[in-house]
């Protein structure tokens, strides 16, 4: 559905990166939002899923561009979800071995998926388990000062009457 008619240019390359930054972006923000959540666990798989998606769509659009404006960049021609294949293969690193990079182009950008998957699953994962036990830890804390104080959350005790 994505509007990707284009080849690979500087341009769509530039947009290849400032995705990568909002991939980041969305995590740092989903990061945050589980350390506030009323179910930090839920969010947290709430929160790579969307990550993920958005991580693995922007390869395939760039693996799907990059054959369209350099043909044999790839052991055949991809189509959209011959991309998304070729994305999901190398994400789970199970390599089928049925498509594969062929030009120093694809297989740059194949590495940078690569490093950025290995990133995502290890780095990712300590830091939504953090941001996931942070919330539990803060909903502990309210749970205690509203029973040690009475009922009100702590935001209606720092207010004071």
């Amino acid at each position: 559905m994505l509007p990707l008619d284009d080849r690979l240019t500087a341009g769509t390359a530039v947009l290849l990166v400032c995705g990568l930054f909002a991939v980041l972006l969305v995590f740092c923000w989903e990061v945050r939002a589980i350390m506030h959540s009323l179910h930090p666990s839920l969010k947290a798989v709430e929160g790579l899923a969307a990550t993920l998606v958005l991580f693995l769509v922007l390869f395939a659009g760039s693996y799907y561009l990059l054959d369209r404006s350099a043909p044999g960049s790839f052991s055949e021609p991809l189509n959209r979800t011959d991309a998304l294949y070729f994305t999901l293969t190398t994400f789970t690193t199970v390599g089928f071995g049925d498509i594969t990079a062929l030009s120093q182009t694809a297989r740059v950008l194949t590495m940078a998926q690569m490093t950025g998957g290995l990133l995502l699953v290890g780095v990712a994962a300590r830091v939504l388990a953090g941001a996931v036990q942070a919330g539990l830890n803060r909903q502990r804390q309210e749970s205690t000062v509203s029973q040690h104080f009475g009922a009100g959350t702590t935001e209606e005790l720092e207010a004071g009457p």
